[in-house]
């Protein structure tokens, strides 16, 4: 039965994105390979890290936001015990998740400038460290669009959860196809989202639930907070 169900969410997603266009401007993935036409890790690391170095000084995310969140994730479990935070630059985001929620929050950076802030390690987020997995109430970014490979970045995310724990992706105007660079290789429409996430997941975790951000930045028509949950 779970067969069944798993193949017609599948069917459903691609349908949707063939008919959204998905290939047409709604979504777009950059491609990182090298002259022998293989993946080229390293240039995607080097053009990451690159790209933190020079904007180590820009702060994008709200504390607004991340306190709207931290309400939201409040009213799932009052007392949560580990959170991470992926794509943090300066590390403000595990800063205020952990002052507003009363417990450790670690931050990643693919950067070696991670050493540099506190509670912050150097890892690329496509990938977890054993402790993580089933250990997160919850795992926050805004950095989704930096990542080569949404699909595998999200199955490692949801990995960590614990049951009942949630991911959080911030996904504003800047995260659309348009935005799309080599720095930044990942953008899709808002509304294409919860059928990525379909189609990716095989059917084991869904968007359920689009929260409104009270913070948006003047250069933004808009930020959203989207709330991703494991299938029970």
């Amino acid at each position: 039965m779970l067969h069944v169900l798993k193949k017609a969410l599948r069917k459903a997603a691609k349908t949707f994105q063939t008919n959204a266009g998905l290939n047409g401007g709604t979504y777009k993935l950059h491609s990182y390979v090298g002259k022998n036409g293989a993946f080229d890790y390293e240039r995607y690391r080097k053009i990451q890290t690159e790209g933190n170095k020079s904007k180590i000084g820009n702060v994008w995310v709200k504390q607004e936001n991340i306190r709207a969140i931290a309400d939201y994730l409040k009213t799932r479990n009052s007392a949560p015990t580990f959170g991470l935070c992926h794509g943090t630059r300066r590390g403000l985001e595990q800063k205020w998740f952990s002052e507003e929620l009363g417990c450790p929050v670690l931050g990643t950076e693919i950067s070696d400038t991670a050493t540099q802030f506190p509670n912050t390690v150097q890892q690329d987020f496509h990938e977890a460290r054993t402790d993580w997995l089933s250990a997160c109430d919850f795992i926050y970014s805004n950095s989704f669009d930096h990542s080569f490979d949404p699909a595998k970045a999200l199955r490692t995310w949801v990995s960590c959860l614990k049951p009942g724990g949630v991911v959080v992706i911030e996904h504003s105007s800047a995260h659309e196809a348009s935005a799309t660079t080599e720095r930044d290789p990942f953008g899709a429409a808002l509304h294409l989202m919860p059928y990525l996430v379909l189609q990716w997941s095989d059917g084991d975790f869904f968007v359920t639930k689009i929260l409104d951000m009270p913070a948006v930045d003047k250069k933004l028509s808009y930020t959203k907070a989207l709330i991703i949950e494991a299938r029970s």
